[in-house]
């Protein structure tokens, strides 16, 4: 039986993918990769965030969440600040069937000039928690597609 851990998403099979890998003993996150070169440009008022590719689907227990953070140098070195601020990746997300799973880092570059990533170069992390549900939980419904479909 698997309890948590990372798998390439479908799609990215033959791309020599890296599994997320913990650098240290003592280390909560799971290092993600850039699945692909990419380039994100620097912010204009108004643009989207750069959603960069892993090409890793994560699975988990039933009440476990998957959090996603940026890395700390990010920020001063390269201007790269997540969109989002935490990433949640619910366990339903794994297999889903817009994406597969694919979890992907949504960044903002706020420096002057673009930002280019390198297939392999490490982009943020994963951290496994444990939640809590309220004594009036009643959440029944069931997820129906990918990124951003729980407000559908």
């Amino acid at each position: 039986m698997k309890t948590r851990g990372f798998e390439v998403a479908a799609g990215f099979e033959d791309q020599n993918i890296n599994l997320p890998v913990r650098k240290t003993k003592f280390a909560a996150g799971y290092d993600f990769e850039c699945a692909e070169d990419v380039v994100v440009p620097s912010f204009k008022e108004g643009m989207a965030p750069t959603l960069i590719k892993t090409g890793i689907k994560a699975y988990m227990m039933d009440d476990e969440v998957l959090y996603l953070y940026n890395r700390s140098s990010n920020p001063k070195k390269k201007g790269l600040i997540l969109a989002n601020s935490v990433g949640v990746i619910d366990k339903d997300y794994y297999g889903n069937p817009d994406n597969d799973g694919h979890i992907m880092f949504a960044f903002y570059n706020i420096k002057d000039e673009d930002v280019e990533i390198k297939k392999g170069e490490a982009i943020g992390q994963g951290v496994f928690a444990k939640y809590l549900l309220t004594d009036d939980d009643v959440a029944a419904g069931d997820r129906t597609g990918g990124f951003g479909s729980t407000d559908k």
